[in-house]
Parts: C-alpha cells; structure tokens; sequence
C-alpha cells in the first residue's frame, strides 16, 4: 500500500530532524473563502500538516475560542459534508496533510463506512474524532484503513500505561496527546507528569507522538517540541487569524515554526 502524506511528511522530518508543526483552523471560520487563504498562509509558514475543525454544535473538548469559530462556522453553513467538499477543492492547490477533526456525531449521521470511504476520496489523510475513545473506535479505525485514512486517538494525562499502549497501537499517522486535563485553550502546565507520559507513550511505539492543547507562545512551543515529536496549535492560532492583520499573523506563525527545533 501506498504510503499516506503523514507518514511521508513524518518519514521526511525524521530524517531532517526536525519537529512537525501542526496548526488548528476551523473550516469555514468565518467563510471557506478565508479558510482556504489561510491554508496558503499556513502552508507558507512551515507548516506540516493542518488540523481542519469541523462546526459542531456541542463541541465538548473546545474551549471559548474554538467554540465561537465553530458557531460561526455553523451560521455560514458548514458542515462536515460541506467541509470534506472544501478539502477536496483546496487539495489541488496544496499537498500538505490535511487531518479532520470532527465529533462522532457528524460521522455517526454520516456513516461510518461512507465516511471511512468518503474523506479519503476527497483528499483528507486524517481524521481526529475527540469523543470517540479507542476502545470504541475499532470498526471506524478498521473501515478507515481500507481506505487509506489515518485515524488518531487520543491520549490524557489520567491515561494509565494499558491505556496508553492501546492508544499507540490503535492510532495511525501519529499518537495525540492531550497536554492537560480540560479544555482547548487553556493555560498550559509543563509538569513532570507530562513528560513522563509523553516519555511512555515513545515507548510504546515508533509512531509520532503529537502534543496539543495549552500551547500559544513560541516558548511554550519549544518546550513541548524538545519532549516530543511535534506540536499541535489550536486557540492561539484561531484567535491570531480573527485579530491580527496578514503580516502580523505571518510573523507569529513563523515565530511559532522557528521555536519549533
């Protein structure tokens, strides 16, 4: 089988040595015109891969910001039909690795054999599903795999070392740890706990371990990035695009990508 885009890219940075940076963006925030602008944008400031939100309507692991882009998001009509429709036209102008994440119930609706079948077809390599725990997900991960999508689970802080392993087993393109106990957006604690997991979980697999939630600054970027194998960036990033001008939001990008070893 033909390898994916994210274990393309990961194999590449592996032998560069370099980290990945994976910004978050919520589809049609506040239109899919400006989504696709910001894809550019990202794409031109290192980014590795891009998580693209999908609206939902009880986005339980968002935080305030996330859930007022999914909100406006929703009011301009998006949906995960609507999104996997704008990947499939953004994926001729870029061949970056773009990861969904979406709710289990839009897949639920959906279907999950279409889905499975769907996105893929559609150009998405990924999909994050935050409310669907592994030892939940093996049909959609099995249906997913047959069809070339990578689906990544996630991991906490209270997650024990069994819990741990079959995260890492079940996860494919790389493993996702939650940084913190809460929600998107909030403040970031590097304790040593964190890095224990993040230290068993490399343990546990060769996969690529990702950490998100928490993380804002370019400092705060490198610390996570010396621990693990890279670093997802969500409310910072949602946050910059609504309120900073293109030149000002390109400089902290590129600050974000710099710290990012």
């Amino acid at each position: 089988m033909r390898r994916g885009r994210l274990e393309e890219r990961f194999s590449l940075l592996g032998k560069e040595g370099r980290k990945a940076f994976i910004p978050y963006i919520m589809c049609g925030d506040p239109s899919l015109e400006k989504t696709g602008h910001l894809v550019k944008l990202l794409e031109e400031c290192g980014a590795d891969a891009i998580e693209l939100g999908v609206p939902f309507s009880d986005p339980l692991a968002d935080g305030p910001v996330i859930q007022a882009a999914g909100q406006r998001a929703l009011d301009a009509g998006v949906n995960l039909r609507v999104s996997m429709e704008f990947v499939k036209k953004i994926r001729m102008q870029t061949d970056l690795p773009l990861i969904l994440m979406t709710y289990y119930n839009p897949v639920f609706r959906y279907g999950e054999d279409a889905f499975a079948s769907g996105a893929p077809a559609a150009g998405v390599d990924g999909v994050i599903i935050p409310d669907l725990p592994v030892e939940e997900g093996g049909p959609i991960a099995r249906s997913a795999g047959r069809h070339g999508l990578d689906v990544v689970f996630l991991a906490a802080p209270t997650s024990g070392d069994e819990r741990l392993k079959k995260v890492a087993r079940a996860s494919r393109g790389f493993i996702y740890f939650v940084s913190m106990t809460g929600i998107t957006g909030a403040k970031l604690d590097m304790s040593e706990e964190l890095k224990a997991s993040v230290s068993k979980l490399k343990l546990a697999s060769k996969k690529p371990v990702m950490v998100g939630f928490g993380i804002s600054t370019p400092e705060e970027a490198a610390t996570v990035s010396a621990m693990a194998d890279g670093v997802v960036i969500g409310s910072a990033i949602v946050k910059a695009a609504r309120e900073m001008a293109d030149a000002e939001l390109r400089e902290y990008l590129l600050a974000l990508r710099a710290a990012i070893k």
